[in-house]
């Protein structure tokens, strides 16, 4: 198990990295609550949190360190000299065999860090009786739908089960042909091309003693025998002249093992795709409506991830702007539409996933929804919709329409100057989509600062008020510079609170005066918007024309003044009365 340094350990978020902080009363927590009174206090020990972390598929207890972000290393005698013995503790009161050491960072102070490994698949850790799990900063009995989505796991392998019947003589030669070349290439092993089929089938545990399994007839099986076998194993692919037509217009049947189907699925669908080409500088790229690297991950996702045991297609619905993805079976274990990027899923087919992530098809066990939202928005599209998804299917509608083309141009020339390990990520993508779309304020501050540091988005305003927008290039892009300017430049309140009291000090302002004082703050085209509605407003008025113009109070001001002014008086006479001044 990998040993984290301090710095790492300082960089982690507890939800995503499946960290719990705790600096502790002097930099130590209580072992297993027992001098807590209630249920809920007694859970927040080593033991309750070691419980919530082996549910979670395994992470790390650091203790001595704060759990506010960065995370500041406040030391710890947890354990001292006795690492081994809370080893044998926690093994000996919950079965959990951790992996225990010490850090300390250059002011010698100690940091203990417990590494939880990963609950067994199907099995739920319990504390007191209690199936824990992590909810923000609480730790909860875990909620009905989680401890039987973990519970079910122990299904069997549906993929990996034997096909009663079938034989070598099933298999398609050529389909297995294709999957060798693909493992090969994959695995950056060529001699794997010299083995013999049936080797090659049993090495990929898809054939065991001639016995084949069911993973094995749909990956390369004969059409013929995934008709007989498995006739619900098709993808019927139904084109739409328009969105609201019920009927088809054509229909095309799949029945091919998926080594060949994948490709045959996108050369029809490219029959009917079309590209908007788009310029930037001298540089011409097109956008396809639709991507062939989206649409496979997403016939890759419905084949790894369908329910075989339901009698029912995938079904594929296109349309000219739009693409419906129907595929039996609700999400795989785990997933749900709030953590679709975020989960690392089990795989319904486990054996079949293998296959096609050992073969480069697909990437961490089935889920390329990553690159589906990744490479959408990047094209200035809409989101990826999985929201008519329930308990009984997945639908995934992807959009082609490009709606900010300018977007498209931003982010291919910021993707072209970066290195492949540097390019942005899905979370990078939406937060840019965030920022664009107006919510400014509710970044991430680590996805922030990468964007910052690749010029993506600009920082604006000081402490509460900081916000950040696209940097000025993407508005340039666009043709909106104007709109630019009235997001980070100072609004009109700003501006006059600043030209108000030079002219009450001075009495008038030439343009130049004005800007000196405004520096960089507004544009010269937001300078000539903000002066005319504080004209119309009679806030200022001007004398003079063209170069000769100067700038005064207006009636409106002086008026509000007069009258404030008044006010105040009238106020200071009133306590002097009373003998309060």
């Amino acid at each position: 198990m990998k040993k984290f340094t301090i710095k790492e350990l300082q960089n982690m978020r507890e939800s995503e990295d499946h960290v719990e902080f705790k600096r502790g009363d002097r930099g130590n927590i209580s072992y297993n609550g027992a001098h807590k009174d209630t249920p809920k206090d007694r859970r927040r020990c080593i033991l309750g949190y070691v419980v919530a972390l082996c549910n979670e598929k395994g992470g790390r207890l650091v203790i001595g360190m704060h759990d506010d972000f960065p995370h500041k290393v406040m030391g710890t005698q947890q354990a001292e000299n006795a690492m081994g013995q809370l080893e044998s503790d926690i093994y000996r009161d919950l079965g959990i065999r951790p992996d225990i050491y010490e850090l300390f960072d250059e002011d010698h102070k100690r940091v203990l860090v417990i590494e939880v490994p990963s609950r067994p698949v199907g099995k739920v850790y319990k504390y007191e009786d209690v199936a824990l799990m992590r909810v923000g900063e609480e730790l909860k009995p875990m909620d009905d739908k989680t401890f039987l989505a973990i519970i079910q796991e122990q299904e069997p392998d549906f993929s990996e089960q034997y096909c009663l019947g079938a034989t070598m003589d099933d298999l398609d030669v050529n389909a297995i042909k294709i999957m060798k070349e693909k493992y090969a290439r994959k695995q950056n092993n060529p001699s794997f091309m010299s083995l013999s089929d049936e080797q090659a089938l049993s090495d990929l545990k898809l054939v065991s003693d001639g016995k084949i399994t069911n993973a094995a007839i749909l990956l390369v099986g004969k059409e013929s025998s995934i008709e007989h076998f498995f006739p619900q194993a098709k993808v019927m692919l139904e084109y739409r002249k328009t969105e609201p037509q019920i009927e088809f217009n054509r229909r095309f049947v799949f029945g091919q093992p998926f080594f060949i189907l994948i490709d045959k699925l996108w050369e029809t669908i490219n029959l009917y795709n079309d590209f908007m080409p788009i310029q930037e500088s001298a540089y011409i790229f097109d956008i396809p409506y639709f991507n062939e690297m989206v649409i496979r991950e997403m016939a890759n996702n419905a084949f790894a991830h369908r329910d075989y045991r339901k009698n029912s297609e995938i079904v594929i619905k296109l349309y000219p702007a739009r693409i419906d993805v129907i595929n039996a079976g609700g999400f795989p274990y785990g997933v749900t539409l709030d953590n679709l990027l975020t989960v690392a899923s089990t795989p319904r087919n486990r054996l079949l996933a293998d296959v096609l992530a050992k073969t480069g098809i697909v990437e961490r066990s089935g889920q390329g929804i990553d690159k589906i939202f990744l490479n959408t928005l990047a094209e200035g599209k809409a989101e990826p919709n999985y929201s008519y998804s329930d308990d009984f299917q997945v639908v995934a509608v992807l959009y082609a329409t490009i709606k900010d083309i300018g977007f498209a141009s931003f982010v291919q020339n910021i993707q072209q100057g970066l290195a492949d390990d540097e390019k942005l990520t899905v979370f990078d993508m939406m937060a840019l989509c965030k920022i664009r779309d107006g919510e400014r304020k509710d970044i991430d501050k680590d996805i922030a600062k990468r964007l910052l540091d690749k010029k993506c988005i600009e920082k604006h305003g000081k402490t509460s008020g900081q916000f950040y927008t696209l940097s000025r290039r993407y508005y340039e892009m666009i043709g909106k510079e104007v709109d630019y300017s009235m997001l980070v430049d100072w609004t009109k309140e700003q501006f006059f609170a600043v030209l108000a009291p030079y002219l009450q000090k001075y009495g008038e302002a030439k343009k130049a005066d004005i800007l000196k004082m405004v520096g960089d703050h507004i544009s010269e085209k937001l300078f000539r918007t903000y002066i005319n509605q504080l004209r119309k407003e009679k806030m200022i008025k001007t004398i003079g024309e063209k170069n000769k113009m100067v700038y005064l109070l207006g009636d409106e001001y002086l008026l509000r003044n007069e009258i404030r002014q008044r006010a105040i008086s009238l106020g200071m006479e009133t306590l002097k009365e009373k003998g309060e001044i």
